[in-house]
Formats: structure tokens, sequence, C-alpha cells
């Protein structure tokens, strides 16, 4: 449970900071550029290539997919409809549409599941979470952002995204039975382990706690879909549906029902949609997760 106690510091340090009035009120930017073009890459580079691929693990990886799909179809029908500017729609999809996956779920799937339950929350989080935040994730924020998408463009600030590049390397070295040397492995480790608390300081800084901003009512709405229709929607799916159980059908809902992803938010914030509401669906998101998280583990106990 280190991390969730990480997480916790670290967002209330941020806040603090926000007093301090000879602290950088733009350093979010510094700690969201490390997190993007450091910590990202070396995680890719540290975990995929140990992942041993299997046609019984596309329920896992394919969370993430079927959530974040669905967010784009659910939120760009409501901000047509509801005449939402491009950027809010787009701040909605890429924060209601990803989970914390791995900073909140790997410690709480291991509390819960041990080791063998942290395997196959690793399989939510690298070939799903992630291959979709470099992919698709990056698209929409720049399609949402730029108002006049050029695929060209596009293209190239998805092949260009170091995460990407990152994963692309590890895939190859997954495929060929490649790792690094223990050495570099260790380095790459280290490096994606300050992801969390520069994430939460990152947040921390932006967060205000205004009552009476006009955000809430679509934080609301962000945070109904994240906690209660996606880990809903996996569980229809999965158990319903397809008739599926065990521990990891368990681990995929319980993946599904975690609070926005930190790194979805931080792209979406780089990128212009929406800062203030991106900080706020983590902000609130990870505190009202905890609540809504003990529910799907009663449900889950069931499958």
């Amino acid at each position: 449970m280190y991390n969730i106690i990480i997480i916790f510091v670290c967002l209330l340090l941020g806040l603090i900071l926000q007093k301090v009035k000879r602290f950088p009120t733009n350093a979010y930017k510094l700690f969201n550029h490390i997190v993007i073009y450091y910590c990202l890459p070396s995680l890719a580079l540290f975990y995929i290539p140990k992942i041993k691929l299997d046609t019984h693990l596309l329920y896992p990886i394919g969370v993430t997919w079927i959530g974040f799909t669905t967010s784009i179809l659910v939120f760009s029908l409501l901000g047509a409809k509801l005449k939402w500017s491009r950027k809010l729609t787009g701040c909605l999809i890429m924060t209601a549409g990803f989970s914390n996956t791995s900073f909140l779920g790997f410690p709480i799937v291991q509390a819960l599941y041990g080791e063998e339950g942290l395997k196959m929350a690793i399989l939510v989080d690298q070939p799903g979470t992630f291959v979709v935040l470099s992919t698709l994730g990056v698209l929409v924020a720049t399609v949402y952002s730029t108002g006049r998408p050029n695929g060209l463009e596009i293209l190239k600030k998805i092949l260009f995204f170091p995460p990407f590049i990152a994963f692309l390397l590890a895939c190859f070295m997954n495929v060929f039975h490649y790792d690094f040397y223990q050495y570099i492995q260790f380095g790459l480790q280290k490096v994606g382990s300050v992801m969390t608390p520069l994430a939460m300081l990152s947040v921390g800084l932006q967060l205000q706690f205004d009552k009476k901003s006009k955000h809430f009512k679509f934080l609301r709405l962000g945070l109904f879909y994240k906690l209660i229709f996606t880990p809903a929607l996996i569980y229809l799916l999965y158990v319903v549906i397809l008739g599926q159980q065990g521990k990891m059908i368990q681990v995929s809902v319980m993946e599904a029902a975690m609070a926005p992803m930190i790194s979805s938010s931080i792209i979406a914030s780089s990128y212009g949609l929406k800062p203030r509401l991106c900080s706020m669906m983590i902000g609130f998101g990870i505190p009202i997760s905890f609540i809504t998280l003990v529910f799907w583990w009663f449900i889950m106990r069931f499958v």
C-alpha cells in the first residue's frame, strides 16, 4: 500500500506548494514533461519484454479498449447534443476513458489477489491501457485540441510520441525474447518509479477546490462514467453475457473500477483540454474511488 500513501502525500504537498509564493506557478509543466517523456517510456521498456502472451489474456487486455472506445462514443454524442466545446468533450473522453490501472491498480490488486492478481493487472495496464493511451489517446487529444485535425500531423505525433516509440521497441524485444541487462533494467525501474510522486505533485499544484466552479456538473458526469458505468459494462460483457468467472475476470472488473488515470489527465492537460477539470477528475476521483471500489470488490466476491 506504499504507492497509495505516496499518492495522498504528494497530492497534499502539491496543494500546500500552491500557497508558497516563491514556488513557480508553472512547475507542474516540468513535472508533466518528465512523466510523459521519461517515466512512461521507462515503464514500457521494463515491463513489456517480460510479458508472456496468450489468447486467454484478451479479457484483461480488452478492459481499456472497451472502456475508452465507449467513452469516445458516449461523450462525443453528449457533446454534440448538448453543444459542448471540443475541449470539454475531449477532456471527458480522456479523463473518464482511462483507469489508473498501475499506480492505484497494482497495489490494490496485489493486496486483494496476491502476486497472481498483480500479473493479471500488468496485462490490463501494459498491452491494454498503455497501448490505447499511446495511440487512440494521443489521437483524441490532438483532434479535440486543434479543431482542424490533419491526418499526417496526427500520425507524426503518434509515431514520434516517446512512450509509443518505447512501446514498439519493447514489443520487438518481447517477440525476440530479449531483455536489457540487469543494471539497465534497474535504471528503467527507478526512473519509472518517480512517476507517481511527480504526477500527483502536478495534480496537486493545479487542483482548485472552488465550490462555485462551473466544472462540477461535468465532474460528476465524468466520475459516474469512470467509477460506476465502466466497471458495470465490463461486468455485463464478461460475466453476464460471456459467462466468464475466476480471478482473471475479477481483476479485470476491479481494474476497470479504478480512479481516472493520472497520465491521460496529464496528456489532456498538456494539450489544453480543460486542465482544471482534468485535475479535478484526478483529485476528486482518487478518494471517491476508494468508496466505490469497496462496492465492486463485494460484487466480485460472488464471481
